[in-house]
């Protein structure tokens, strides 16, 4: 069985060190619930396992126990080369991810080269109420929509988004932030405006002025803005 054998490699490339040091950052997991495997040997192991035929009796065996397992199954995402068996992995797994990391680490390589159907996805993952869900399609946003591919409406979207959800609001003033850096005439609107609730909108000038792709001229004049 392909899931004894992945515990099984996973048990032996444990860090425990690593793993007491990991569950300080991620809130909600305990050291139960975590194996300590760093990422690197992770990513690594996700390659071979992604060219084995059995790798879907791992993909289809959800919930798993422990994050790393979780992050393991990310990273196999990230090396599938075919868009739309990768699409519905992608879309069965999100309702399991559970944190930021395995959420944000989570980016196939596939998804470059089909920006169309993966706009359709993501309307519909940041139309949902799954906390990490939303924040997905928020990255997936942030991440392939913010350069050559930019358009008004995806930053209109993200800006009427609404959340209680610490994890949501913070992925969207990381968005506005790194727009801001990108597409800085265009996106300054929204923030002199005030089209974001007031944390997010204090949060983006935050991480915004934090960055060295905003000069200091533009970082000095969005302090201004603060509410």
């Amino acid at each position: 069985m392909i899931n004894k054998e992945i515990r099984d490699e996973l048990f032996r490339l444990q860090d425990t060190k690593y793993r007491d040091f990991q569950v300080k950052l991620i809130p909600g997991k305990t050291a139960d619930d975590m194996i300590g495997v760093r990422t690197p040997d992770l990513r690594k192991y996700a390659k071979q396992l992604a060219k084995r035929q059995d790798v879907n009796d791992f993909l289809n065996t959800l919930p798993h126990q422990y994050f790393d397992e979780d992050q393991l199954h990310a990273f196999i995402l990230c090396e599938m080369k075919d868009y739309d068996q990768c699409i519905e992995k992608v879309s069965a797994f999100l309702p399991y991810v559970d944190n930021w990391a395995t959420c944000d680490q989570m980016s196939p390589k596939i998804f470059k080269k089909h920006k169309d159907e993966l706009l359709i996805k993501i309307e519909e993952w940041i139309s949902l109420k799954e906390t990490y869900t939303v924040r997905f399609g928020i990255g997936m946003l942030m991440e392939h929509f913010l350069d050559e591919d930019f358009d008004i409406r995806y930053p209109e979207k993200i800006s009427k988004i609404r959340s209680e959800e610490y994890y949501v609001n913070m992925m969207i003033a990381w968005y506005f932030a790194t727009a801001l850096a990108k597409q800085y005439d265009t996106i300054l609107p929204f923030i002199e405006d005030k089209k974001l609730s007031a944390w997010t909108h204090n949060k983006a000038i935050q991480k915004s002025v934090e960055s060295y792709r905003i000069t200091d001229e533009q970082k000095k004049y969005l302090r201004t803005l603060k509410v």
